[in-house]
């Protein structure tokens, strides 16, 4: 099973809680799954609890380090800017993500964090991996509230 493949069942898991289907896991150099992590924020009342900032310090705490430099987060939806920041401060090399967010995106859209000069370490980008699987997650989702 791919990283994507993996990240998109964490996002199932994390829609039949309830919660946003947002999946995400962090491999290292050679591929190896560090941690995976669905959305929790509903479950543990915390408005943080996003997918990657889960996959994130979990990946880091198993290491035993603060940064994660050979490391790829992958995720189903383009991370927000709080996501993009842990990015950023977790020091991965490199971000790959599925469906585009033009409303709360942080990385191709609004803010856009590693475009700033303030952002101190800004990873490689791949975006629009398995997009429309991710985003039909997220419409069937939202269409089921609505």
């Amino acid at each position: 099973m791919t990283p994507m493949e993996i990240a998109l069942e964490e996002a199932r898991a994390a829609a039949e809680r309830g919660e946003v289907p947002v999946g995400a896991v962090v491999t290292d150099a050679r591929g190896t799954v560090l941690s995976r992590a669905g959305n929790r924020v509903e479950e543990q009342r915390d408005p943080s609890a996003h997918a990657e900032m889960l996959a994130l310090r979990a990946a880091a705490s198993a290491r035993g380090e603060k940064h994660l430099a050979d490391a790829t987060l992958w995720v189903t939806l383009e991370p927000c800017a709080m996501c993009a920041q842990g990015a950023s401060l977790f020091r991965v090399a490199r971000v790959v993500f599925g469906a585009y967010d033009p409303k709360s995106g942080g990385v191709e859209h609004g803010a856009r964090v590693f475009a700033h000069p303030q952002c101190h370490h800004a990873p490689e980008v791949v975006g629009g991996l398995r997009e429309s699987d991710a985003a039909l997650l997220l419409r069937e989702f939202f269409t089921a509230r609505r």
